[in-house]
């Protein structure tokens, strides 16, 4: 027996391909999906580390010696600089692209500076710590967040005087005021961010009094003014849990 083979152009000779064709189902054509787009969410508690750098003015006036009042006398302004480091806790909630939150930061600091009272006597300030309790406000773009922020700031502040290099009177204490500040953060991973940020502490004007240090000791030397406020600029990265 010859086998036979038949061509499509034999096909068409014999008048069989259109109906061969019309029994041939038709080609399903489908539009390829989307491209899924990760939305990320800012809702949960996040706790985080922070460095940098910062800066408190303060400008001293004498307002009083051995408990006697003075015609106020300017004693001069520095500024007292240095690196600082700490932690932060907060919560945020998302609705639609705005973001809401408070957020609770402590931080050891290590500011210092001093100015010629006049000559061979110098005023001293230092800020070993600083915290600030805040509310947010932010804008988020997917996984990058603007925000600004404002609340209460405290900072824990030593000031001293000394006269030919040695210590002469001191005073310790914790100062409340304000801070306001703003950032922007950048989701990078899930649950985990890194931010920069910037915040002002207005601390206001506090009067101080001073107690001798040494021989002095006890004494009340002094009272002074001082008013002081700060600029801080730090590095963050948070773990926010859930979301």
């Amino acid at each position: 027996m010859k086998k036979i083979l038949l061509t499509t152009t034999g096909l068409i000779a014999l008048g069989m391909a259109p109906a061969i064709a019309a029994d041939l189902p038709a080609r399903a054509y489908t539009k390829a999906p989307a491209a899924a787009i990760a939305i990320n969410n800012w809702s949960g508690f996040y706790i985080g580390a922070n460095g940098g750098w910062g800066t408190s003015h303060n400008c001293w006036t004498n307002t009083a010696v051995a408990g006697v009042p003075v015609t106020p006398t300017a004693e001069g302004c520095h500024d007292a600089d240095g690196g600082t480091v700490g932690g932060q806790i907060g919560y945020r909630w998302q609705a639609g692209n705005w973001v809401f939150g408070v957020e609770a930061q402590g931080n050891w600091a290590d500011f210092n500076g001093s100015n010629i009272i006049v000559p061979g006597a110098s005023n001293h300030t230092k800020i070993d710590a600083f915290g600030m309790f805040t509310g947010q406000v932010g804008y988020a773009a997917n996984n990058v967040l603007f925000y600004v922020k404002g609340g209460a700031a405290v900072t824990d502040n030593r000031y001293e005087s000394t006269i030919l290099g040695i210590v002469f009177d001191r005073a310790e204490k914790t100062r409340w005021g304000g801070a306001v500040g703003a950032g922007v953060e950048y989701a990078f991973a899930p649950n985990w961010s890194f931010g920069v940020e910037y915040n002002h502490l207005f601390m206001g004007t506090e009067n101080y009094n001073f107690r001798g240090v040494g021989v002095f000791g006890g004494i009340n030397t002094r009272n002074d003014d001082i008013k002081q406020d700060a600029d801080i600029v730090t590095a963050r990265i948070n773990y926010r849990f859930g979301g």
